[in-house]
């Protein structure tokens, strides 16, 4: 199970330094739309703090677009539609950044990308917006993510669990982009497959009490609980209730129920057998690298979604400099032209040899430390999804799903 150690002190400090110290006329502007508030603040922190080892590499290399220095401007997305709208437009139009790092959850990316990115002509890249209503978003080809789609992620948990014998199942999804579309996807390939889904019960975040929801999903019969939500909101809340009352024998959640807090506040034993999926576990070379670089700077490299949050700082900087100015014009061109074969590789922190390379004309090919970077038209990128199993008071990876 990925481990977290970063603190959203890290990201709070990131941004006030952003604040205190604004940036000269001719520093290039990156804006971090990070939600350290809100329900994935937990691991938020450690996704800009990898962010800005991005910046630091080209920075330590030399500066962008011939020794001018990259800035990370951070604002909070909260994880809310109606904060990352205004938090965007403070990016596009005030701060006039070049591209946008962010945003982390599927709702905030939408309302950011609509209020802001599309009509600012600005690239996003989002190292965690996974739900299936970014791939046919209207974007100009403004829109990225370095994280798989919900979509995948669905089918391959409905895809183990009947591979596993468990053939019924009550659903609960926090109603958002993100709930939504991961339990729309889970729901179907398994049902497709051949099982059932006895309730399929939506969510709200912030209530005190879900024995509703529990108890309607529990008058069903089902004795497995899927959760598609977050762990420190109301996903959370669900899975604290439903262990008190004893109404389900086994546990299931996407990505958003993943992080250490899972098992430091709560009785490990009770969650024995508990199973999780989300996106597959970087590994090789180039995440080798990455782990490295990472450790160096004091970081922990496998926390949630850094290693897709330092591509997603790296590829807008590569874009950035292969476009040739910090102008927005032209950037969405060049991002696919640095990510995508034929090329020279580069790999994480290789900053000066894609200066080198760009200056002499030559194609690069940025492989990433979450893995190839390969954009397809919509501007999403294949991969495997891993699942992890609760075992003797741990988390335990069992690698991807077959």
């Amino acid at each position: 199970m990925l481990n977290l150690k970063n603190t959203l002190a890290l990201a709070v400090a990131a941004s006030a330094l952003a604040v205190a110290m604004p940036a000269m006329a001719d520093d290039v502007k990156l804006g971090f739309l990070a939600d350290v508030t809100g329900p994935i603040a937990g691991f938020a922190g450690g996704m800009v703090s990898a962010g800005n080892l991005a910046v630091d590499h080209v920075n330590a290399q030399g500066g962008i677009l011939g020794g001018n220095k990259l800035v990370s401007i951070v604002a909070d997305g909260a994880c809310s539609a109606d904060t990352a709208g205004p938090a965007a437009d403070r990016l596009v139009n005030t701060e006039n950044v070049t591209s946008i790092f962010g945003d982390y959850c599927t709702g905030s990316t939408l309302a950011a990308a609509n209020t802001a990115a599309i009509p600012g002509n600005v690239v996003m890249i989002s190292p965690s917006a996974s739900a299936p209503t970014v791939t046919g978003l209207d974007d100009n080809d403004l829109v990225y993510r370095t994280v798989v789609s919900d979509a995948f992620q669905g089918a391959k948990a409905a895809e183990l669990l009947l591979s596993q014998g468990i053939n019924e199942v009550g659903v609960t999804y926090v109603n958002n982009d993100y709930g939504k579309g991961l339990a729309d996807q889970f729901v179907a390939s398994f049902t497709a497959g051949g099982g059932t889904v006895a309730a399929n019960v939506a969510h709200e975040d912030g209530k005190a009490d879900y024995r509703p929801e529990i108890g309607q999903i529990e008058s069903s019969g089902a004795t497995t609980l899927v959760i598609y939500g977050y762990e420190n909101a109301g996903g959370g809340a669900i899975l604290n209730q439903a262990l008190e009352a004893g109404s389900f024998d086994l546990f299931v959640g996407g990505d958003g129920m993943a992080g250490e807090a899972l098992l430091a506040s709560r009785d490990a034993a009770s969650l024995e057998g508990l199973i999780l999926t989300q996106a597959a576990a970087a590994a090789g070379d180039a995440y080798d690298i990455y782990a490295k670089l990472a450790t160096d700077a004091g970081l922990v490299p496998d926390t949630t979604y850094g290693p897709q949050s330092y591509d997603a700082a790296f590829l807008l900087a590569l874009a950035i400099e292969k476009n040739g100015s910090a102008e927005r014009q032209g950037v969405s061109a060049a991002l696919r032209e640095v990510a995508s074969a034929p090329g020279e590789i580069i790999l994480p922190g290789e900053w000066t040899k894609a200066v080198e390379l760009i200056k002499a004309g030559t194609d690069i090919d940025y492989r990433g430390a979450s893995g190839d970077v390969e954009f397809d038209a919509a501007g999403d990128v294949a991969g495997g999804i891993d699942y992890f199993v609760v075992e003797g008071g741990t988390i335990v990876n069992k690698g991807q799903i077959p």
